[in-house]
């Protein structure tokens, strides 16, 4: 099974050619890899065209989700898989997701990889921190041994939806550029066109040495969760928890539910709802309007009696 690998990148040469050798190693497809490549100057457009990598870019940083879509319009298969530019694929990684997509009968999925890192991400075990010091054969024997099992809500990268999907919920959506709040976003569009299985799969890991690109440069995070919380009417939390039951980690059970009711809900849902109000008057400069006209009819009241006073 081929898949179209959509990869963001911006001035991360070092890590995007780790990602490239894991790629090309431990692929068992010819996979169709796309690079969205901001700025570039750093030597990635000569590598990529060295390589012979498709690639779409910029000359400036566009942000995650921008790039993630124009990527996505080079796809020439039926499944696109979005990873960071600072991941290790492991061995056979193509073949374990095959075994699982094979197994549906429609297109309504959600697939992640299993996330390892010395710091944090799902499984917490120490194979180095930069490229260099990077300790592959010990990373391949924690794969082969290692004993996890699928997990329930799924909402990070590296994720593989079919392109039916992606084109039907539009990708990625700019307005979280650069792209703080962005993934919840996809899975919550994705929930509202029929999706309940969001799965991690255990056997599907990668190495990821975490935001690279965010501690190397001067990205301006967006405020992904007020953005959410303004367009579906609570915030990513609460999306995560009730609708996609990840919060905790759980073993996966099948395809999800949509959330029931309980005093736990109303309550957290309510809390939202006044979250919600309060971004919604700021955004639309109700509070500062209504301010200041409060001052003008103070100061013309004081005014007024200052001028009957005296």
């Amino acid at each position: 099974m081929r898949v179209s690998i959509i990869v963001p990148t911006y001035n991360n040469l070092e890590y995007l050619k780790f990602l490239i050798y894991s790629l090309k190693k431990n692929s068992n497809y010819n996979h169709q890899i796309i690079l969205h490549i901001n700025d570039g100057l750093d030597g990635t457009l000569e590598f990529a065209k060295k390589n012979n990598i498709q690639f779409s870019c910029s000359s400036e940083n566009i942000g995650l989700c921008k790039s993630l879509n124009k990527a996505a319009n080079l796809v020439n298969t039926n499944y696109i898989l979005y990873s960071h530019d600072d991941m290790f694929f492991c061995k056979d990684w193509d073949l374990y997701l095959e075994k699982v997509v094979k197994k549906f009968n429609d297109n309504l999925f959600y697939l992640s990889g299993t996330n390892v890192s010395y710091k944090d991400g799902l499984i917490k075990y120490n194979c180095g921190s930069t490229p260099e010091d990077f300790d592959e054969k010990k990373f391949d024997n924690f794969c082969e041994t290692d004993n996890s099992k699928d997990l329930q809500g799924s909402h990070w990268a590296p994720h593989l939806v079919h392109k039916e999907m992606w084109e039907k919920v539009g990708g990625f959506s700019e307005e979280f550029n650069p792209g703080d709040g962005s993934d919840p976003d996809f899975c919550m569009k994705l929930w509202n066109n029929k999706v309940r299985i969001f799965k991690t799969i255990s056997k599907f890991k990668v190495y990821h040495f975490g935001s690279i690109t965010t501690r190397k440069s001067n990205v301006k995070l967006n405020n992904g969760t007020k953005t959410f919380l303004l367009k579906f009417g609570f915030n990513p939390r609460f999306f995560r928890k009730y609708y996609l039951k990840g919060e905790k980690v759980e073993i996966y059970n099948g395809p999800l539910e949509d959330p029931g009711f309980s005093f736990n809900i109303l309550y957290d849902l309510v809390i939202n709802k006044f979250k919600y109000l309060y971004h919604y008057m700021v955004s639309k400069k109700w509070i500062r309007s209504l301010y200041q006209e409060s001052q003008m009819v103070l100061e013309i009241k004081c005014s007024y009696m200052l001028h009957h006073m005296f």
